[in-house]
């Protein structure tokens, strides 16, 4: 029996567009996405190195870009976050246990707070009992320290949780860790689906 979900952020509560981010980069003088930047990313979502460290990285690759410019680019991938999403949640929290586990960086959560405001990520964060972003706890998925982690921090038990997430690597490594998972298929499944898939009950 399931008494715990875990869940994923982007392109679970809030849509991405990642082709945008890529795009507004390229337009900034960008030839093809690195494994500089990609080594970048990954720093700066287990906040190893600060906003101005990672804008710096960035630029030192586009040199003709403002910081401003990068960093507009950087968020375009946020789109919009659907009021039935937080609605469904909100019911979810009064049967389940919830947790969010986010790879995540400062940047988009500091814009996603102030695009959607107070109330609206207040309402959102308090469906959970811990909210998780990868910058501030120095771990990202899918390492598996990361669940290590979560499962210590509220003495989970692994085959009574659910972990919802749509990178398949992610899941994979929740899997083998003896979660129950379900690799949400964007655009063509919805996180309001949850009941359909028979993974739970109401």
């Amino acid at each position: 029996m399931i008494d715990t979900i875990i869940f994923d952020f982007g392109d679970i509560f809030i849509n991405l567009d990642k082709r945008a981010t890529i795009d507004g980069l390229k337009k900034l003088g960008l030839s093809e996405w690195n494994e500089d930047l990609n080594h970048l990313n990954f720093s700066f979502e287990k906040g190893e190195i600060s906003r101005e460290n990672f804008l710096n990285g960035i630029q030192k690759h586009l040199p003709n870009a403002s910081l401003n410019e990068i960093e507009n680019a950087w968020n375009a991938v946020l789109l919009d976050f659907p009021l039935k999403r937080l609605e469904f949640l909100q019911k979810l929290s009064l049967k389940y246990r919830l947790f969010l586990l986010s790879n995540t960086d400062a940047i988009h959560i500091e814009t996603f707070e102030q695009a959607n405001g107070v109330s609206f990520y207040s309402d959102f964060y308090q469906c959970f009992e811990k909210v998780y972003f990868s910058f501030e706890i120095g771990m990202r998925k899918p390492d598996t320290e990361i669940y290590n982690y979560l499962v210590a921090q509220h003495g989970l038990i692994a085959k009574h949780t659910l972990f919802v997430d749509d990178k398949k690597e992610n899941t994979d490594a929740a899997f083998s860790l003896g979660f129950n998972i379900w690799n949400l298929q964007v655009g063509e499944e919805d996180v309001t689906d949850l009941f359909d898939k028979k993974i739970i009950s109401q």
